[in-house]
């Protein structure tokens, strides 16, 4: 019987541990928090995004990353799909939905769409399968070969499993444990990692106090958001520190690669600028307040358009459809990580085996976010998660 050591007690961690003990190890899950499961709960408060049910070739097409191994990423997800993700979900009691959007959601439990059913009927499971918990356990230090010390209440244990699967996440929601400690813990074993830095965030704008004080907090609705090659329709809010909403997360990683980082606007996609000069007539002044009836804008947009700086002031209807059509927003930086969805970055594929064990220090297996790659909401987060998680623990399973 295999000693298999899991490090984190989120998603990618307790899968880990799960497939490692159907496969016959004796597991110890440890975690610094005094619960696991906690990001999954966060998760949880907006419906718990299992999975998305999109076909896998646009599936696949939704992660992004520096050097990202195409087959090497085709294998990890296809060896635990999103069908894979719902017959589990079932197994475990818990049926689940597709929505309109095509995410997948746990089945409504008294009317409401909740994590906290299937995290107990997981940890039951787990505890059933003989996974055996420390919490309160701070991973502090590696010492080869595959000796590991934590910290928990003032005292120093050592451990030294067969193998050891880390599944410490991100940097998003350190509140939930995922604080990045493991950085410096690998970095000191000349282990390379692009900086962890957000994803799936809002981004920062310089927005002018006149605009603040009439638009903060308002939507912008009916968008095309673009950056780059990259276009989406949907929705932002206006806050004083920038802009939120689905189309901007989604565009991260296409903003971060812009020399200077902005975005382009279109207010009106499902009019063309030449309708829209048509609409305003023999106007000739007053051309955002005629613009907000004849255009149909709404309060944020016609606050953009007044009172954004080196815009303005309007000389025609011609320059005014121009800027509705075309109008670029700067932005200064993203939101702090510790705000984000999920984070981008991670350890480098080219210091990863196929079996997502770390080249230079053998027996130890990285799953979940400590990767460097990234997607957008709708599910694949949470896929790749389990999928990595999969694939580290059978290759941990499979080791000589």
């Amino acid at each position: 019987m295999k000693n298999i050591t899991i490090i984190g007690g989120g998603p990618a961690g307790l899968f880990a541990a799960e497939v490692a003990a159907k496969l016959g190890a004796k597991v110890d899950l440890y975690d610094a928090m005094p619960s696991v499961g906690r990001k999954f709960l966060v998760a949880g408060k907006s419906g718990l995004n299992l999975t998305h049910d999109e076909p896998i070739e646009g599936f696949l097409k939704k992660y992004s990353a520096t050097n990202l191994p195409e087959q090497q990423w085709r294998d990890i997800i296809t060896s635990f799909d999103n069908h894979a993700l719902r017959k589990w979900a079932s197994d475990l009691g818990i049926e689940t939905f597709v929505a309109s959007s095509g995410k997948v959601f746990p089945s409504p439990d008294r009317g409401s769409i909740k994590a906290a059913p299937l995290l107990r009927n997981w940890i039951k499971s787990l505890r059933d399968l003989g996974v055996t918990f420390h919490t309160r356990h701070t991973w502090t230090a590696f010492e080869k070969p595959n000796q590991l010390t934590f910290s928990h209440q003032d005292t120093m244990l050592s451990v030294k499993p067969d193998a050891t699967i880390l599944a410490l996440g991100g940097a998003s929601w350190p509140q939930t444990g995922s604080t990045a400690s493991w950085v410096d813990i690998l970095k000191g074993h000349d282990i390379s990692i692009t900086p962890l830095t957000s994803a799936n965030c809002g981004w920062e704008v310089a927005w002018p106090m006149p605009l603040l004080e009439e638009a903060e907090g308002l939507p912008l609705k009916n968008l095309l958001v673009s950056s780059g090659n990259s276009s989406r329709h949907g929705e932002l809010v206006i806050t004083r520190q920038g802009l939120e909403g689905g189309p901007i997360y989604h565009m991260g990683p296409s903003i971060r690669q812009q020399p200077e980082a902005h975005i382009i606007i279109d207010f009106k996609p499902d009019t063309s600028h030449e309708d829209l000069v048509s609409r305003m007539g023999k106007v000739k002044r007053n051309f955002v307040r005629e613009a907000r009836r004849r255009w149909k804008l709404d309060p944020g947009t016609c606050a953009i358009l007044k009172f954004m700086p080196d815009r303005g002031p309007w000389k025609s209807a011609e320059e005014l459809a121009r800027e509705v059509k075309h109008c670029r927003i700067p932005l200064t930086g993203p939101r702090p990580i510790a705000e984000a969805i999920s984070s981008a970055g991670g350890i480098c594929w080219d210091e990863v085996d196929h079996s997502l064990m770390l080249k230079k220090i053998p027996h130890l297996y990285i799953a979940g976010e400590m990767i460097d790659w990234e997607a957008p909401t709708g599910g694949y987060l949470m896929q790749a998660c389990f999928a990595t998680a999969a694939h580290a623990a059978k290759s941990a399973m499979q080791a000589q």
